[in-house]
């Protein structure tokens, strides 16, 4: 496979990808971005999204990003449908390999985003934006006035019931354990909430509803006696935990235990030339807009460091 040369490689397209393409290409550096598994990233399984600025109206996720892929492709960004599956940072240049090329540039921008832990159902994909989350302050607004689930037992878990307690009537985690796992200033703030309850031992076996009406029931399953019910439901909210989609940089970057790419003075990584940006790097935040936010620094910073090397 011949090599193809560019200034800047952007793996990923989600929101921070797609803006350091905007910022690189506008800054006229041959940039390509490889667009993954999930073209889109995470916006692309979300319905409506009503808390980025400029969208008074609000914007499907897919739509948002096809209209920031367009506009990155205006100044000239150059977009192929490949999955990165290994990676050679012994530059600069450093390379890139696809499942179908082979590709070289001195600058690489990590935007490989972060999947949320699912429980595996296939009820639970099929409703994925239709009455099932994993991220409240993304969708607890559709969720005004009913009677929702969270599943998790950790911190994230509290801090997402707590959150959906401002929409919600009414808010109950579901845990798989008899006690939870949070820290104990956040276990004794759930339970001081009136508006949250508790499913102990239990675990969601299937999610009843339609993509139509959406969620109106889940079908859980005792953990001490394998008994089964179905409990109403009008929502189901996953907060056991995200994945950052980091494997293939696994012994190329310095990365922590959860698999997080480690930055520093802004979106450098522990290789020169080589910057993150977005849910690959960020596992406190995790909103688009602060991903496409770190998606400008990651470029601005790929210039700068550029423009040292080329002069």
């Amino acid at each position: 496979m011949a090599d193809t040369r560019y200034d800047v490689i952007i793996i990923g397209s989600g929101p921070a990808g797609w803006t350091a393409a905007i910022y690189a290409s506008r800054a006229d550096l041959k940039t390509l971005v490889l667009e993954g598994e999930q073209p889109g990233g995470q916006l692309t399984i979300t319905t409506d999204v009503e808390n980025f600025p400029g969208f008074p109206k609000g914007i499907m996720g897919p739509e948002m990003m096809k209209l920031f892929g367009e506009q990155a492709v205006r100044f000239g960004t150059v977009v192929k449908t490949e999955t990165v599956t290994e990676v050679d940072f012994s530059g600069p240049p450093h390379r890139i390999i696809t499942g179908q090329a082979r590709y070289e540039s001195d600058a690489v921008i990590i935007a490989a985003g972060a999947r949320a832990r699912f429980l595996g159902l296939p009820s639970e994909i099929r409703l994925m934006g239709h009455g099932v989350s994993a991220c409240a302050t993304c969708d607890g607004f559709f969720f005004r006035g009913k009677k929702i689930a969270v599943v998790g037992g950790g911190d994230s878990a509290i801090e997402e019931a707590h959150f959906l307690t401002k929409f919600a009537e009414k808010v109950t985690i579901v845990h798989r354990r008899d006690e939870l796992r949070a820290s104990k200033i956040m276990q004794k703030r759930a339970t001081d909430n009136p508006k949250i309850d508790f499913l102990w031992n239990s675990v969601v076996t299937e999610v009843i509803g339609d993509q139509e009406s959406g969620v109106r029931a889940l079908r859980v399953k005792s953990t001490v006696d394998d008994s089964e019910k179905e409990v109403p439901f009008e929502g189901l909210f996953l907060a056991i935990g995200h994945q950052p989609n980091t494997e293939f940089l696994q012994g190329k970057l310095e990365m922590d235990d959860a698999g997080y790419v480690i930055t520093h003075d802004g979106t450098k990584t522990s290789v020169e030339g080589v910057f993150a940006a977005g849910d690959a790097q960020d596992h406190l935040y995790r909103q688009a807009i602060t991903a496409a936010g770190s998606g400008c620094m990651a470029a601005l910073d790929a210039e700068r460091w550029l423009s040292t090397r080329h002069g």
